[in-house]
């Protein structure tokens, strides 16, 4: 990136606003009020499509690291979201993945997948409005290989079985080899989708998350 130089009369920066103490102050300030922009976002979606949405409120930043250390990204090159929501387990996900990674993040709700491009600045991610069903020819259609990971938002519990079954079906088929599919969920109807195809998953409870959920952990054979 070109250095872009400054006059020679131009101000000095002040000692305290570069001080990393003040740095960090407004690191935090803006999480915190993007977390509580996200937040109201949420309700008004769940408000609005209460079966597609999983809970009145996003996910806590306990789940969020709980579905980090699950999806293990240290040598991830492609990575699938199916409903990013608001976006916070995309920043966290972004956090964790390599400068290379590509992460795709597939949104059926058109309000959440148009904040998500507005509020999501980084190269790496890619939005895509659809269906997670159709995730195969979401990856055609931007030239990513098949997935080291896939990591999962969407409510298993409300969707038709029909619906489901082509979303494990769809996630089974691009894969990669080796490659993780992670869901948090408050129930366990993933599971009974997922397990008859995949096998029997890992996972762990995170209390500290409104409402607690599950992650499950499923690895490709």
């Amino acid at each position: 990136m070109p250095i872009n130089h400054k006059e020679r009369n131009a101000a000095p920066r002040s000692v305290a606003a570069s001080h990393p103490y003040e740095e960090h102050q407004g690191e935090s300030t803006r999480r915190e009020d993007s977390r509580l922009a996200d937040a109201l976002a949420f309700l008004r979606g769940f408000v609005a499509q209460p079966m597609s949405v999983a809970s009145v409120v996003p996910s806590s930043p306990y789940l969020e690291q709980g579905v980090v250390r699950a999806t293990d990204l240290s040598r991830a090159r492609c990575v699938v979201e199916l409903g990013p929501g608001t976006g916070g387990s995309t920043r966290a996900l972004l956090r964790a993945m390599n400068p290379q990674a590509r992460l795709l993040a597939i949104e059926l709700n058109p309000d959440f997948a148009a904040r998500l491009r507005q509020r999501v600045q980084d190269p790496r991610l890619l939005v895509q409005e659809g269906s997670a069903a159709d995730m195969g020819e979401h990856l055609e259609r931007w030239g990513l290989p098949a997935p080291d990971a896939v990591v999962s938002g969407i409510p298993f519990s409300t969707l038709p079985t029909e619906v489901a079954h082509s979303i494990v079906a769809a996630i089974q088929a691009n894969l990669a080899v080796d490659g993780r599919f992670v869901a948090y969920q408050f129930r366990a109807h993933v599971a009974s989708y997922t397990s008859p195809v995949m096998g029997e998953p890992s996972f762990e409870w995170e209390w500290r998350n409104v409402p607690p959920m599950r992650v499950f952990r499923w690895v490709k054979r």
